[in-house]
């Protein structure tokens, strides 16, 4: 698995992704992202809110896993819809998506010819992201120009748009209730001014890498009491700005390890799903927080096939359906906030070749560990193939979205795009376009009830 945290910058009018690695799936920034050296203080609050909520008295070491939030799972208790039939309508709405930033261009006519090769690939909705700097409350005119020409070229692409809106890395982070305020409104006035489906809350706030603190005195949960006040309020005024905009919460690495005391804090999905659940619970919120799930359920390396399953530990990807929906049950039944019902997005997935010698002039960053993450052509058209036919199989799965139509040309980025860094076409494009052709005519797989 690998994070990419992305500083972009427009050099002749192209926005050009610069990515910098980490230890988790993650979206990108656009064109105006900025990296501030602001110090990180205690995830507290200064103002009242129905999100917010005092926690309680620490009951575990700040060196031991939080054994409460990561016990197993009852995966019996929940009832879910059965899956689709042989003709079910599910083979047309499914949405097979794109998560890329090289969409992200200040000039219209290069981001339509994105779009349009994102759209031939099988792709039929688009994710970029737009990045709240400290004291924004709407985004400035150089992004929106560049959010507009999306939009527009996902229009004449017909492609559904989403945008992540995320403040970068955890030194970034909204540290109190005023920012997060500020966070909320600048998602409004995304949302406002533009033709969406969705918009994602954050990415990936149980690893430290985007979001900090993670944990308070006696291994508090201060992640995701801190993120549920900022999903709480972003919900407010994305409804506000724009209700027929869906609001996506979650965006969860798919692994972490529950260790207060260790060198990386971070919370498995398990973990953060449950404290979610409890923050909400305490707030006496009486609204929902999210039309929909988020979740990023990249394997532990390439070349693990999809069809993986994690049964006795806290991670969470695409085999682990069962895992997550009787997590969101557990965590929100009998609130205001819909539980195993609740749409499930897998909002990143991907899985990275080789580059192969003739086309490593094209790649920067030659020397990375990265590279050696990587399978080859085939293994990637199968294991999409894979990953598209298990979410098909999900009754409360709305789509998957995979992680770039092209590579990002640094190799210590990430290269699970369909298309190499100078845009020429990979062996594994013709076998993903007849999967998202088989899947349209109902042909992919047939689930078992």
């Amino acid at each position: 698995m690998l994070a990419a945290a992305v500083a972009a910058a427009a050099v002749g009018g192209v926005v050009v992704a610069i990515v910098v690695s980490s230890g988790g799936g993650s979206g990108g920034a656009t064109a105006t992202s900025p990296a501030t050296s602001a110090s990180d203080p205690a995830a507290t609050g200064t103002t009242a809110s129905t999100a917010q909520v005092p926690p309680p008295a620490p009951t575990t070491s700040a060196n031991t896993t939080r054994r409460s939030a990561t016990g197993p799972v009852d995966t019996t208790s929940v009832r879910l819809p059965p899956p689709p039939g042989p003709k079910s309508p599910r083979a047309r709405t499914l949405i097979v998506g794109v998560v890329d930033d090289a969409l992200a261009q200040r000039d219209r006519h290069f981001a339509q010819a994105q779009a349009d090769v994102s759209r031939d690939a099988g792709f039929d909705a688009a994710v970029v992201t737009a990045t709240w700097r400290r004291g924004q409350r709407q985004p400035d005119a150089a992004l929106l120009e560049v959010l507009r020409n999306v939009s527009s070229a996902a229009r004449r692409a017909r492609m559904r748009l989403f945008v992540v809106v995320w403040h970068g890395l955890g030194r970034d982070t909204p540290r109190n209730a005023a920012e997060r305020a500020d966070f909320a409104a600048y998602a409004g006035a995304v949302a406002r001014s533009l033709p969406l489906q969705a918009v994602i809350v954050g990415n990936e706030p149980n690893l430290s890498t985007f979001w900090r603190p993670q944990f308070g005195a006696g291994g508090f949960d201060l992640a995701a009491r801190a993120y549920g006040d900022l999903l709480a309020r972003t919900y407010d005024a994305v409804k506000a700005a724009k209700p027929s905009v869906r609001v996506l919460g979650g965006a969860l690495s798919p692994r972490g390890a529950d260790r207060p005391g260790g060198s990386r804090p971070t919370h498995s999905p398990t973990a953060f799903i449950r404290d979610l659940g409890a923050a909400y619970r305490r707030s006496g919120r009486k609204r929902p927080l999210m039309d929909g799930f988020a979740i990023h359920p990249y394997m532990q390396a390439s070349a693990v096939a999809p069809t993986q399953a994690h049964p006795s530990n806290t991670s969470i990807t695409l085999a682990d359906y069962p895992k997550l929906v009787a997590l969101l049950d557990e965590a929100f039944d009998g609130t205001a906030q819909p539980g195993a019902r609740l749409p499930i997005y897998y909002t990143e997935f991907g899985v990275q070749t080789a580059v192969p010698a003739p086309k490593l002039r094209f790649y920067a960053d030659r020397a990375s560990p990265a590279r050696t993450d990587s399978v080859s052509f085939g293994v990637q058209a199968a294991y999409y193939r894979r990953a598209l036919a298990l979410v098909y199989c999900q009754p409360t799965a709305r789509g998957l979205f995979v992680f770039h139509t092209f590579d990002e040309p640094g190799l210590g980025g990430w290269q699970s795009g369909l298309y190499f860094a100078d845009r020429t076409a990979k062996p594994s494009l013709a076998a993903f376009k007849r999967a998202v052709a088989d899947l349209r005519n109902g042909k992919l797989t047939r689930c078992s009830r």
